[in-house]
């Protein structure tokens, strides 16, 4: 009988162990965030901003304007099956004529910065300071830091959103020419010597991920380059090598313009500099080694591509061994110039994911995304979503991800500062809908209450470096390859009636979370009339 049940017993332990295994392995704590949680929790010295970039926003590309044409510009244009609803960034929301009304909107919400990007073509029309600046862009963007500065509030500016000079991308193919390297620290140097004295904190580069995947690999983000067997409306590409190339490269121009920064102007204009990057985080599919080792797998292709160089010196050793010579390799200057090169990190978090190992890959097929040879999958083992679905395509929201990132990237690349460059989740733009409902955001208060709480336990228990957070965004505008139809802002921007802005329930819960101002206050950010445009009815009348 004793032998029985130790056999029993046996075989339930392995039972359970097996169930362990093909768990994920997540932190399934359901904790209630206080009620009283806000701002405060974080301290005076903590930065709350909002984000923005130029091509989204901003319009103002007549030629009047002396700005010169960006891969965008030439992307929509040329085709525009290739955005959902076929629009382009030629009016944007109009920020270029419209930015001092924006920027207080800010203010009001009780915002510390303003995040924005500068559009290269629009200072140097050609990309190339050889053949001339622009003053009448260089003058905007001196009139915008100093509506910033007026306001009070603290300008992060991004030199470059991925709106490479058209003439650049004709002249010598852009990201594709080791040349772009030194046209991009002349444009750097530019910046830094026209608003250094007004800007403290620098950018190098949003997302260079998305610009060697979206538009090397899957051909869906401008110069829209790919493997035809990727996509059919891919005009030319390698999707093998493409994407490797243009990291390397946005990686040394990076290095360039944080050297010249260093040399020239840093200890003069007493500012900082580094880079914003994005990346899922993957979460282990199990406790098994397998599953553990693929979702560090898929973070060395997203995320260690770029922070392996830029704090080792070095590419990932796992994607180093999966690429070959496919990868190309720094010199002992480059490394030396890319090893810590920045004083702080931006990340941008929005999703999560799983990885399913040991994927076979057709070698007559390679590209960037399956070299990692895992899967990168929404769906756990049984089938069950990681989070609940955004209106972006690629968007599961689980809020536990960003505070796993931080932790992941404290203990893997030296404990850098980190700031939270961009989070946020969008909707579908539904032209049906009333205003008055679609100003109603409960989902993105939610969003956000859920991941600030979550950056607040990172900081707080895992002793992470955050020390601001940035909203995506401040308001809705072009998303790129799908435009106007997905609708990310604080505030609404109404398409069918002169782009008038209106804030939004997370507008309003912001300024409350922030304590800016007063409750009632912080209610008057939307006029009276739109906050009762939703009625209710009783009997045969409308209240």
């Amino acid at each position: 009988m004793a032998i029985k049940h130790s056999l029993l017993l046996i075989m339930l332990i392995f039972l359970v162990g097996l169930v362990a295994l093909t768990e994920p392995a997540r932190d399934d704590c359901d904790c209630d965030i206080p009620k009283d949680f806000d701002s405060s929790y974080f301290g005076d010295k903590f930065i709350f901003g909002i984000a923005t970039s130029a091509y989204q926003i901003e319009g103002g590309t007549g030629s009047e304007t002396g700005r010169g044409p960006s891969v965008w510009d030439t992307f929509t244009h040329e085709t525009p099956d290739r955005i959902k609803d076929g629009k382009n960034g030629d009016m944007a929301v109009d920020f270029y004529n419209r930015f001092k009304e924006d920027i207080a909107n800010v203010k009001k919400m009780g915002f510390k910065a303003f995040r924005m990007s500068i559009s290269w073509s629009r200072v140097i029309p050609t990309g190339s300071i050889r053949d001339g600046v622009n003053d009448q862009g260089i003058q905007f963007y001196r009139e915008v830091i100093k509506e910033i500065k007026a306001n009070e509030l603290e300008p992060f500016v991004t030199i470059f959103h991925w709106d490479t000079p058209q003439a650049l991308e004709d002249k010598y193919g852009g990201f594709l020419s080791r040349t772009i390297v030194d046209d991009y620290q002349d444009y750097a140097d530019l910046l830094f010597k026209e608003f250094g004295e007004d800007v403290t904190y620098w950018m190098t580069f949003n997302e260079p991920w998305a610009l060697s995947g979206f538009a090397y690999d899957d051909g869906i983000f401008a110069p829209g380059r790919c493997s035809s067997w990727v996509n059919r409306k891919c005009r030319a590409g390698n999707s093998a090598t493409e994407p490797y190339i243009v990291a390397h490269h946005l990686l040394l121009a990076h290095a360039a313009a944080v050297n010249i920064y260093k040399k020239k102007y840093k200890q003069i204009q007493g500012g900082q500099i580094g880079i914003t990057l994005f990346t899922f985080w993957f979460e282990p599919l199990s406790n098994r080694q397998v599953d553990i080792e693929a979702s560090e797998t898929a973070l060395d292709f997203m995320f260690g591509l770029w922070m392996d160089p830029l704090t080792y010196g070095q590419y990932p050793r796992r994607v180093q061994n999966l690429v070959g010579d496919r990868l190309l390799a720094f010199t002992d200057k480059e490394i030396k110039l890319l090893k810590k090169s920045y004083d702080f990190i931006g990340l941008q978090y929005y999703t999560s994911y799983y990885a399913k190992p040991n994927v076979y890959i057709d070698p007559n097929f390679v590209r960037y995304k399956t070299d990692s040879h895992v899967n990168i999958t929404p769906y756990d083992y049984n089938g069950h979503l990681i989070g609940e679905k955004a209106y972006s395509p690629w968007f599961y929201i689980f809020p536990k991800g960003i505070r796993r990132l931080l932790k992941y990237t404290k203990d893997t690349y030296d404990n850098p500062v980190i700031y939270i460059t961009e989070n946020g989740v969008d909707n579908n733009n539904d032209e049906t809908q009333p205003i008055g409902e679609a100003l109603k955001d409960q989902f993105r208060i939610n969003y956000y209450r859920n991941h600030t709480w979550n950056v607040f336990e990172s900081i707080d228990k895992d002793k992470v470096n955050v020390k601001g957070y940035f909203a995506w965004s401040y308001m809705d505008n072009f998303e790129w390859n799908i435009g106007y139809t997905s609708r990310f802002g604080l505030y609404y921007v109404d398409y069918k009636d002169n782009l008038k802005r209106s804030a939004k329930d997370s507008a309003i819960w912001f300024c409350k979370f922030i304590k800016f101002l007063t409750p009632a206050e912080c209610d008057s950010l939307r006029p009276e009339q739109i906050t009762q445009v939703i009625s209710r009815k009783l009997g045969k009348y409308y209240l």
